[in-house]
């Protein structure tokens, strides 16, 4: 976080990380359009229209006092860019790791996990982060997202939790957005 006391405005960076094509853009997508912002994402794009580095938006609120400022980014999930994943994570302050809750895509979601568990090693359990089971309602059984997350230390982490979403319809893209509010401003309750 940055704290800017001249213009009293806090900055925070937020990442949307996980595999290709698990639902990372379409989530940060429909969060901007949730505030009517959607044309405040940047966003640099193949022919076919997945990311080729990162997406990036703004979003601003303003309280009676202080400001908040989110940089939001989506990391690539592409492998041929991967290059690009850990400078897209400098300086962090919340993960939104999106998974692909459909059971032929959970090798993706451990091997991207691994990743990012690798880029922060002992590190990663001060970082804040939201896991989305994305795409529940592609699954064919409603265990199917469990398997990923039984795999997963979640003891070893100061704030993680783990929310269903369907990002095409919204659903929990907005939860997932207040509850990693809620981890970077305890005392605050922004989005109680």
């Amino acid at each position: 976080m940055i704290y800017d006391f001249e213009n009293k405005n806090i900055q925070i960076k937020i990442v949307y990380y996980g595999p290709a094509m698990s639902g990372k853009t379409t989530s940060l997508k429909y969060l901007f359009s949730h505030f009517n912002k959607i044309n405040n994402i940047e966003s640099i794009e193949s022919t076919v229209g997945r990311t080729l580095f990162f997406d990036f938006g703004v979003l601003t609120f303003r309280g009676q006092d202080w400001g908040l400022k989110y940089l939001i980014y989506s990391a690539t999930g592409q492998d041929f860019y991967a290059g690009t994943r850990p400078a897209t994570l400098n300086g962090v302050d919340g993960i939104i790791f999106v998974a692909d809750s459909q059971h032929n895509h959970q090798r993706e979601n451990m091997r991207s996990w691994n990743e990012l568990i690798n880029l922060f090693g002992e590190n990663i359990k001060n970082i804040p982060i939201v896991i989305a089971l994305n795409k529940y309602d592609l699954c064919k059984t409603q265990n199917n997202g469990n398997c990923f997350i039984e795999k997963l230390n979640l003891n070893f982490f100061k704030n993680i939790c783990v929310m269903k979403t369907i990002a095409t319809r919204g659903y929990g893209i907005l939860d997932s957005f207040k509850k990693m509010t809620n981890y970077l401003f305890p005392e605050a309750k922004l989005f109680a």
